[in-house]
């Protein structure tokens, strides 16, 4: 994802199938075919509130008629408004009627889905009215009420599944979509038991228990650098993102992984302790729904004093959890593990060089161990992403591929950046050995909860396995270190590649290839593989960095094709301008293990409400 909508769309995608779309046509056209009121009809009632706006053009003279209409709205609804200084958030104090109009502008921009458009005068001298019932007004408050309890219950699942970063996310917003309805207090969520609980006190209540559950210690500190072992619920936490006090200023957000982190302090701060913020209002990946977007924009900042934690700043040497190996073998019996090598000595002295090299940040002498393809992906992943270095006592566990090659896991490292939504990240390393013993690659691993989602498909060949978690590991690289020549050799020359933007409405006109999704369109074109290369290369080139994190990979194997697979990814993904969150699909054909090939590449920013996520069957 990138900073404009063009950049945007190159990147991700994703499809309807036409039978959806020629559907969702009819739904949508269907109330107005048969319109007749007139706009003297609608002023002289009683029923309605109404804007009205002047311009050159339509869209022009229709924006001032929608803020007219908001305007109005505002009036009709200030008296009811139920707000207090205390559900502000910081305690600030407020203006009553400056506040509700502010609440009701976020609607305008996001979610007056139900308001009706007339065109009184054409252009030049275009006159555009606004008009909805009365009786929908509040509709338009349910609606929002329905997305924030959407957003609770995506934050219990992530909740569930260890990752602090997506429910903290999650909780916050639907916390400021419910502070900007018109009787928040009001507003009701029923849990999986039946329980009800009232969402202005629930959310908070939720989101400290997410802090309370997260615990923080130091591993080691050499020099400047701290690495820290975070644990949620006694468990390594899957995700989760912090700031930190370094002596100086407050560090940009930080990203902890398969529960490792790192803090990066001024030179010269000797402190005992450290200041850590988890971070929990996401401001700068708000942009991904304008509607969040507005909201945050007026309902101001709600502190979480819960949020700050003190660590002391001795290391303990120990993690906060039990390791991963140890999970990793109580899991074995269910998912199948790979089988550990148990004479990895061979490999032993390349890997010990690799790793040196990271520390010492210097790759001269090290060519004997390295393919030259190997090496070149070495340096750039290493010494051209950013700032990397080793996290722990870098103690590989290495596995045979099955083709004569070797992989060597359970290396990590955290690369940092100057600039971006994201100051660094934590990665765990994967190097790939020939036959002959040399490293051919180097590349980042799925973590721990995606790998997992491929090893316990236990009634899968463990070739196939392995094949599938290659492939996605180096399909992420590649995406990092800005690979287009390896890109291109995994898309299929004919490859499905749509390529998605979701636009707020403007009008309701109907327009053959776009399909309505309540205020949206979701816009779609098929681009070629050569166009698609052709725009890659384009937004490569405008960001410094480029990070994909995978989580809750769901892979099937299709009935056609041989061995063809269909992987759903919800996927994580940041850059020097952009940060974002969707869910990507891949056709996948392995038939030949050494080439893999994407027959279809889909992205959606988040799941359809008819029909969910676009998968396997869409693409028949």
């Amino acid at each position: 994802m990138f900073q404009n909508s063009f950049l945007k769309n190159t990147f991700f995608c994703t499809f309807a199938p036409m039978k959806r779309t020629i559907l969702a046509f009819i739904t949508f056209a269907m109330p107005f075919a048969g319109f007749s009121q007139s706009w003297d009809d609608i002023t002289g009632s009683k029923d309605y509130i109404y804007g009205i706006g002047h311009g050159v053009t339509i869209a022009e003279a229709d924006r001032f008629a929608l803020a007219d209409l908001t305007s109005k709205i505002s009036t009709h609804v200030s008296s009811d408004f139920n707000i207090t200084e205390s559900e502000t958030g910081d305690g600030r104090s407020i203006d009553h009627k400056s506040y509700v109009e502010n609440c009701v502008k976020t609607y305008s921009q996001a979610t007056l889905t139900n308001t009706e458009r007339l065109t009184i005068k054409n252009e030049p001298d275009a006159e555009v009215g606004r008009y909805i019932r009365k009786s929908e007004i509040k509709r338009i408050f349910e609606g929002r009420k329905m997305k924030a309890i959407d957003m609770v219950q995506t934050a219990l699942r992530a909740d569930n599944e260890g990752k602090a970063d997506d429910a903290l996310r999650n909780y916050y917003w639907a916390l400021c979509l419910v502070r900007s309805l018109q009787f928040p207090n009001e507003a009701q969520f029923t849990d999986d038991d039946g329980r009800t609980h009232l969402l202005m006190t629930w959310i908070p209540e939720q989101m400290n228990r997410v802090f309370d559950n997260l615990r923080v210690s130091v591993l080691q500190r050499k020099g400047d650098d701290v690495e820290l072992s975070i644990a949620f619920k006694g468990k390594p936490v899957a995700s989760v993102d912090y700031t930190y006090f370094d002596g100086r200023d407050w560090s940009p957000i930080n990203s902890a992984k398969d529960g490792r982190g790192i803090l990066e302090l001024a030179h010269g701060n000797q402190s005992e302790s450290y200041r850590l913020k988890f971070e929990y209002e996401y401001l700068s990946e708000a942009h991904i729904d304008k509607e969040i977007e507005a909201v945050l924009g007026v309902v101001g900042s709600r502190a979480m004093r819960k949020s700050y934690v003190t660590v002391d700043g001795v290391a303990t040497n120990h993690e906060v959890f039990a390791s991963r190996e140890s999970f990793s073998q109580t899991e074995t019996s269910i998912r199948q593990a790979p089988q550990i090598m148990a004479q990895p000595k061979k490999y032993e002295a390349a890997m010990n060089a690799a790793i040196n090299a990271i520390r010492n940040k210097n790759s001269n002498g090290i060519e004997s161990h390295f393919t030259a393809e190997g090496l070149d992906i070495f340096r750039r992943l290493m010494f051209s992403y950013g700032t990397s270095r080793i996290l722990g006592d870098a103690k590989p566990t290495y596995y045979e591929t099955g083709d004569g090659g070797v992989v060597a896991r359970g290396i990590r490292a955290a690369f940092s950046f100057k600039s971006g939504v994201r100051k660094s990240f934590v990665e765990d390393l994967v190097f790939t050995f020939n036959s002959q013993g040399k490293i051919n690659n180097v590349a980042f691993g799925l973590g721990k909860s995606a790998e997992d989602d491929i090893l316990n498909k236990g009634v899968w060949k463990e070739s196939t396995r392995k094949v599938l978690m290659a492939f996605l590991e180096n399909y992420k690289t590649a995406y990092a270190l800005k690979r287009l020549d390896y890109i291109s050799t995994i898309f299929d020359d004919d490859a499905v590649i749509i390529v998605a933007n979701v636009a707020r409405r403007s009008n309701r006109q109907i327009t053959d290839g776009n399909m309505y999704q309540n205020d949206k369109i979701i816009r779609r074109n098929r681009y070629s593989k050569d166009q698609y290369l052709k725009n890659l290369a384009r937004c490569f080139s405008a960001n410094e960095f480029i990070n994909i994190r995978f989580a809750n990979n769901d892979v099937i194997k299709l009935g056609k094709g041989g061995e063809t697979y269909g992987i759903q990814i919800a996927q994580d993904y940041y850059s020097s301008t952009y940060g974002d969150k969707g869910y990507l699909f891949l056709e996948v054909d392995v038939n030949n293990p050494k080439q893999p090939i994407i027959k279809v590449r889909t992205w959606q920013p988040e799941k359809d409400p008819e029909f969910g996520l676009y998968g396997a069957g869409d693409f028949k």
